[in-house]
């Protein structure tokens, strides 16, 4: 309860907004928000789907605020953010799973902020047909989608999911950008992360990696998984300090641009610093001789 994080609590909820802080209980919230990083989530609070390990409250959503994408701009500029993330609930109610939404608030952003770098976590957008297209539109900085984690887990960790729509959806952002914006010059940065606790082993959890980096992804975050409340999936192990050392050296070894490992990584969690790494990698290793 620092005055940094009342003061963003105040202009997130001046200006009516959601975020993914509040409503999935990140453990995070009093160190981001004291900073005044806040990670908006557009589309309402209600999901169309019930993960076992998401906080996010299910049912059926309320219809689409054409306001929102101007009042997260506003909200950006209030924050004086230098790079904004911007999350959804997944509305597989509507026909675009929200896809428009994303297009409006990146585009909101960039003409209110010119100077932030702008990442997008969205939903699969399963059975949407030009959903990623209409995202990528007005093209965001970085493409993030949560692969969450193991393919064993996904009937009961993620059951309205499936994983390998999700790898194709990582796997086709970064075509798909320069498509949408007829640039064969556009670039993107993608990501994707993991929860490790649920009942995966460490051999599974490799195997993500190498299919993640066959997709493309440039960047992975591995965190704990921690139990937001009784009715949640249990937590099947803590996996020590050393153990997420281990898992950023061997995801490291298998050519990710940039991974952040440890017990309290989350797919937003000091976003801004990261981005800026991923930005010296990329040039670092565009101008590596090898």
């Amino acid at each position: 309860m620092s005055q940094g994080y009342l003061e963003t609590r105040a202009i997130a909820r001046a200006h009516g907004l959601v975020t993914v802080c509040e409503e999935a209980a990140c453990p995070n919230i009093g160190e981001c928000w004291a900073k005044g990083h806040a990670t908006f989530m557009i589309l309402g609070a209600v999901c169309t789907r019930a993960c076992a390990f998401c906080h996010v409250a299910t049912g059926k959503p309320k219809g689409v605020d054409a306001a929102e994408p101007e009042r997260v701009a506003a909200a950006v500029r209030a924050l004086g953010l230098l790079h904004v993330v911007v999350t959804s609930v997944d509305r597989d109610d509507l026909a675009d799973g929200g896809a428009e939404q994303f297009c409006k608030t990146v585009a909101a952003i960039r003409a209110s902020s010119p100077s932030a770098s702008v990442e997008i976590l969205t939903p699969d957008f399963r059975n949407k047909a030009g959903a990623l297209e209409t995202v990528l539109r007005a093209p965001p900085d970085v493409f993030n989608h949560n692969i969450e984690t193991v393919p064993r887990l996904y009937p009961s960790v993620r059951p309205g999911s499936r994983y390998f729509t999700s790898l194709s959806l990582l796997e086709r952002a970064k075509e798909c950008v320069k498509e949408c914006t007829q640039s064969r010059d556009a670039t993107l940065f993608t990501k994707s992360g993991l929860m490790v606790g649920l009942g995966e082993s460490d051999e599974e959890v490799f195997q993500v990696m190498d299919d993640l980096r066959a997709a493309g992804v440039d960047f992975l975050t591995i965190g704990q998984y921690l139990r937001p409340t009784a009715a949640h999936a249990a937590v099947c192990r803590y996996v020590s300090p050393q153990g997420f050392a281990r898992l950023r050296a061997v995801a490291q070894a298998k050519g990710f641009l940039m991974v952040a490992a440890t017990p309290m990584t989350r797919s937003s969690y000091h976003a801004g610093e990261d981005f800026a790494a991923l930005r010296k990698a990329r040039i670092a290793q565009t101008n590596s001789p090898n």
